[in-house]
């Protein structure tokens, strides 16, 4: 918690002040906005925490002394795109469609 030593008084203190600077009729709309912001920033901030999971590189396993390596991928072009065009859709710096 950013403030621990705020209890009970002083945040009927800040809720005072509050209610007098802003008034009855305007207090509710800012706790509501101020609401929505917090609830954005927390979802913002989980994007982007499982984004960094995602993009996080997995480990390659382990070869054993027993087991035999994996088989090569075939020669084939276009083996390794998914649309099985002959090359890849790669952007390269100086593309035009990077602009």
């Amino acid at each position: 918690m950013p403030f621990p030593n705020i209890g009970a008084p002083e945040l009927i203190v800040i809720l005072i002040i509050a209610l007098v600077v802003l008034g009855p009729g305007k207090l509710p709309d800012v706790a509501a906005s101020l609401g929505k912001s917090v609830r954005e920033f927390r979802k913002a901030a989980t994007d982007v925490s499982d984004a960094a999971k995602l993009d996080a590189p997995a480990a390659a396993p382990a070869v054993t002394a027993g087991s035999a390596p994996a088989p090569a991928a075939p020669d084939v072009p276009g083996a390794n795109t998914l649309s099985g065009a002959s090359e890849p859709n790669t952007l390269k710096a100086d593309d035009p469609k990077l602009s």
